[in-house]
């Protein structure tokens, strides 16, 4: 089941959307505090994003572009502002499509169902800023360069990707690969780690993992 984020700061209206995404059979969340937006987004983990421009804190706009250089989700813009400006704006930032207020929940649904349906092809596509990953095949993609990772740092890499900017633990990322890690050698991580720095390293790459003293590892994507 996909599900559907929505970010928008009046509760009447975003649960009203609830209501017409739940009725189509998609599961739902509601953004209801502004504070730190971006990481309660992607704690969601959401399929689609419907998102308002006029919100506290951070515009939507804003959020738009933050979100657009570190996942590959779709962005649906649904706002009262129904000026072409603003809505070519959003376009450049990223946004799939833009719909202004009111709209008929038919055409919401039909629309997120559009988008949904395109970003399915192109599900295992992971982007970190300009750093993108065919999970499929392990194909690290920055600019012109691109090279094929071993599975084992591919899957490393991919988590790391889907996190980013956040630091994720070590522990987390044994369990991931090998399971509860109660039979894993304590060095193995590190080992990996450093496979992964040097084949980085074949396409510029090799600063981007960065160890976090206690904590675990992140990526710091360099721009193009």
């Amino acid at each position: 089941m996909s599900k559907i984020v929505i970010v928008e700061d009046d509760c009447y209206l975003r649960e009203e959307l609830e209501h017409t995404f739940l009725k189509e059979g998609y599961e739902t969340a509601g953004i209801s505090s502004f504070e730190e937006p971006e990481k309660e987004i992607l704690r969601q983990e959401p399929d689609l994003i419907v998102l308002d421009v006029n919100l506290p804190g951070k515009s939507g706009f804003e959020l738009c572009k933050w979100l657009k250089s570190r996942v590959s989700v779709p962005i649906l813009i649904l706002t009262a502002r129904d000026a072409l400006t603003d809505e070519l704006y959003a376009l450049g930032l990223g946004a799939d499509d833009f719909l202004t207020k009111p709209c008929h929940p038919k055409r919401l649904a039909a629309r997120a169902e559009r988008l949904l349906k395109t970003y399915r092809k192109v599900k295992n596509l992971v982007r970190a800023g300009d750093v993108m990953m065919d999970a499929d095949t392990c194909r690290v993609i920055w600019g012109k360069k691109s090279m094929a990772l071993p599975e084992t740092e591919g899957k490393i890499l991919r988590l790391l990707m889907e996190r980013y900017p956040a630091v994720v633990g070590k522990q987390e990322i044994v369990e991931a690969l090998w399971g509860n890690g109660a039979y894993v050698d304590e060095n193995i991580l590190q080992v990996n780690m450093t496979r992964l720095r040097k084949n980085l390293d074949g396409i510029g790459l090799k600063r981007m993992v960065k160890t976090v003293r206690g904590s675990g590892y992140c990526l710091e994507v360099t721009e193009l």
